[in-house]
C-alpha cells in the first residue's frame, strides 16, 4: 500500500513581508522567498509557504485551524504580541491541555497549545 502523509501546507498571507517579520520574530522561523509572491517557511515543525492573496484563515468561517506547539505557553503569548499577533482568544483549558488563538499581520487565525 502506498504511504500518504500531510507533507506540506500553503497559506494565504495579504503582507508578505509583515508574515515573514513576524513568525520570525515570534518562533524563530526563517523563510526563502520564491519570487515577490510566495515564501516558503523553514525551521517550523512542517513545511510549508505563504502566497500573496487577499483570503484570510478563520475559523468562523470553516477553515482548518493550524495548531503549534509551546511548552510554555504563557511565554509564547507575550512573544506572539511582542511581535505584533493579535489574541484571538485568551488561555483557556480544553481536555488534555491548554491553548490560545492568535492572528498575524494578515489576520490569519492560529492557536497554540501545552500540556
Amino acid at each position: 500500500m502506498t504511504s500518504v502523509k500531510i507533507n506540506y501546507i500553503e497559506l494565504p498571507a495579504r503582507n508578505l513581508e509583515g508574515t515573514k517579520q513576524f513568525f520570525s520574530d515570534a518562533f524563530g522561523w526563517q523563510f526563502i522567498d520564491y519570487g515577490s509572491d510566495y515564501i516558503a517557511m523553514q525551521n517550523a515543525g512542517l513545511d510549508g509557504g505563504f502566497y500573496r492573496s487577499e483570503l484570510v484563515v478563520e475559523t468562523a468561517k470553516g477553515s482548518a485551524l493550524v495548531v503549534l506547539y509551546s511548552s510554555n505557553l504563557e511565554a509564547t503569548l507575550v512573544k506572539v504580541e511582542a511581535a505584533g499577533g493579535q489574541i484571538v482568544k485568551q488561555i483557556f483549558s480544553f481536555p488534555g491541555g491548554r491553548r490560545f488563538h492568535f492572528s498575524d499581520p494578515s489576520s490569519n487565525e492560529y492557536a497554540v497549545w501545552s500540556e
